[in-house]
């Protein structure tokens, strides 16, 4: 999840215009139920862990806006009507197939004190773009963000396809670069020339004098830079997504306007030649049904209740009326309401780009009016279940594994070939399940064994001190089908062979095991090292294997401390074990 960290004399300053009282024991109290963690809160700074679907709240100024409807009940919802910049913009047709959205806005009159203000507003103005490219455009793919001086351009504006020998200076450049150099040499054009694969020409955006404002989604032309002197800015968005392009215009713009600026409107013509104002800053309706709301919060809420908590979430409450004929539906859906039953409206800001159902909107209604007045209730239905199979058995293997000071972890059950056979030194013998689309080639099947996984998490915690002891009791896929291992490993200065073994001889003792026979590993078979490690049979059947962790498998993963460990095979532990109970 993004994390920002906002100074607390920022917050202050950024309430207090709005007449209200910055309190830190507040905010530490009762922010997090707005469904934020809060990592430190202290006289000095604010870091705070937003989640993914509030990328509302990913600056200082969007995040004061919020606090102020949360912690202080201020209606924060725009009801303003925005004044023309008398600013237009017109987009190419061409431009349809290449990056069709395109939004704008204007902002003046920042108000700032002085330079060092207006620096540390820039820096913050960059950060919050950033998380939205990551929050809402998806890496620049759905949504990219360009801010400029307005002071440096020349309207009206057009946004163009052009040839990839096209050529201007690019931010944080002296001299011109052609599109081709910018995508092979400009660091951000390194980064983002994938967005724009297999495109011969590419979008730009002019003002009049043919100067270059913007090359979307990979970098602005230098002579648009934000600098202390900057008070007026235009916002350029575009991307695929309309939706994610509009919230990232109004948040970066609400962030101008929390620091005095006044947001204007520009006049566009669009790839298909359709006109419209930009951005629109009305609210968005939303209706829904009076009985999904009580049927998931277990009561009714009264009008002024509604109200209320619409306020504290940035939104209102607009009424309710009877149900359309084409809201209403008696097969259970949640959108539709019963013949004769009411709709609750609503009006939310259109930056919420995380209510897309009425669901969405009862949420909101439980944290704005506080899950903690909701009520008691009952289950109205029987909370027994059959236990499984192996649970007496599970819950032995765990209680083992405490015992003896192993710490149980949960990793990812998609692995790789190289991570699960070629680094382990392990051959597959049952079918592979295979990801058809994988995201990443580290995750390109389902694991076949627990121990890779226990490596890569000592790897990355190298750093703490030892012994680590972790274990594992999860699922692998083989031969298409779900199956139960157990494995542990420790990291030690001290121990071998003799540490290990006597580890394992407990762990049998705990579980139950008879008929126990240990037999020494072939060389070569697994990770471990030649002759320190052994397999487990019970009744005659293999169920497991133990030893060393051979350095050149270690070294591999970066460990440079002895390793010991072992992996059993759960299903065999089973059918081999008596349940005493």
């Amino acid at each position: 999840m993004p994390t920002i960290s906002v100074e607390q004399h920022l917050l202050a300053s950024l309430l207090s215009k709005h007449g209200c009282k910055h309190d830190i024991e507040d905010i530490d109290l009762r922010l997090p139920l707005l469904g934020t963690d809060i990592d430190r809160c202290d006289e000095e700074v604010l870091d705070i862990e937003i989640f993914p679907n509030r990328p509302d709240l990913l600056s200082a100024e969007t995040l004061s806006l919020a606090m102020r409807g949360f912690l202080h009940n201020q209606s924060t919802l725009p009801n303003e009507t925005l004044e023309l910049s008398g600013i237009t913009m017109s987009v190419e047709a061409e431009i349809s197939s290449i990056r069709p959205i395109i939004l704008g806005a204007v902002v003046r009159g920042l108000k700032m004190a002085d330079d060092d203000e207006m620096d540390a507003f820039i820096k913050q103005l960059m950060d919050h773009q950033e998380k939205l490219h990551f929050a809402l455009g998806r890496g620049r793919r759905r949504a990219s963000i360009g801010v400029h001086d307005l002071a440096t351009l020349h309207p009206p504006f057009a946004v163009k396809a052009v040839d990839r020998n096209h050529s201007f200076i690019p931010l944080a450049m002296e001299n011109e670069m052609t599109i081709d150099e910018i995508l092979t040499s400009h660091p951000k054009g390194v980064d983002y020339a994938h967005l724009l694969d297999g495109m011969d020409r590419v979008p730009i955006i002019e003002d009049s004098k043919g100067a270059v404002l913007s090359f979307p989604p990979i970098i602005n032309g230098t002579h648009t830079t934000v600098q202390s002197s900057t008070r007026d800015l235009f916002i350029d968005v575009t991307g695929w997504d309309r939706r994610a392009c509009e919230s990232c215009l109004m948040l970066v713009a609400l962030q101008a306007k929390e620091r005095g600026g006044e947001i204007q409107t520009i006049h566009l013509t669009d790839c298909n030649g359709d006109e419209e104002v930009l951005p629109n800053w009305s609210p968005v309706h939303h209706r829904v049904p009076a009985r999904l709301v009580s049927t998931i919060l277990g009561r009714e809420l009264s009008d002024e209740e509604l109200a209320n908590a619409m306020i504290r979430m940035g939104g209102s409450y607009t009424g309710r009326s009877p149900a359309t004929d084409g809201e209403v539906s008696d097969d259970g859906t949640m959108q539709y309401a019963g013949a004769g039953e009411d709709i609750l409206g609503f009006d939310m800001p259109r930056w919420r780009f995380d209510l897309l159902h009425p669901v969405d909107l009862v949420e909101d209604l439980a944290i704005g009016h506080g899950y903690e007045d909701l009520g008691a209730d009952v289950p109205k239905a029987p909370m027994n279940a059959i236990p499984r199979s192996d649970d007496h058995l599970r819950r032995r293997i765990r209680t083992s594994m405490q015992g003896m000071g192993f710490m149980q972890i949960q990793s990812l059950t998609l692995s790789n070939d190289y991570d699960q056979f070629e680094r382990m030194r392990w051959k597959p013998f049952n079918a592979i399940t295979r990801i058809t689309n994988p995201i990443t080639q580290d995750h390109t099947m389902m694991r076949h064994f627990l121990l890779p996984g226990l490596l890569k998490l000592l790897s990355s915690n190298r750093h703490h001190d030892l012994p680590q002891s972790v274990y594992e009791l999860g699922t692998v896929v083989r031969d298409h089908t779900n199956m139960d291992r157990l494995a542990f490993l420790t990291a030690e200065r001290i121990g071998g062979f003799a540490s290990i073994r006597g580890r394992i001889q407990a762990f049998l003792r705990d579980i139950g095991a008879e008929n126990v026979v240990i037999e020494a590993l072939p060389a070569n078979e697994g990770p471990w090292l030649a002759g320190r490690a052994a397999r487990v049979l019970l009744n005659g059947e293999w169920v497991g294997c133990f030893g060393e962790i051979d350095p050149s498998i270690s070294e591999s993963f970066e460990l440079l401390v002895p390793l010991n460990g072992a992996e059993f095979d759960v299903e065999a532990l089973k059918s081999t074990i008596t349940d005493p109970v």
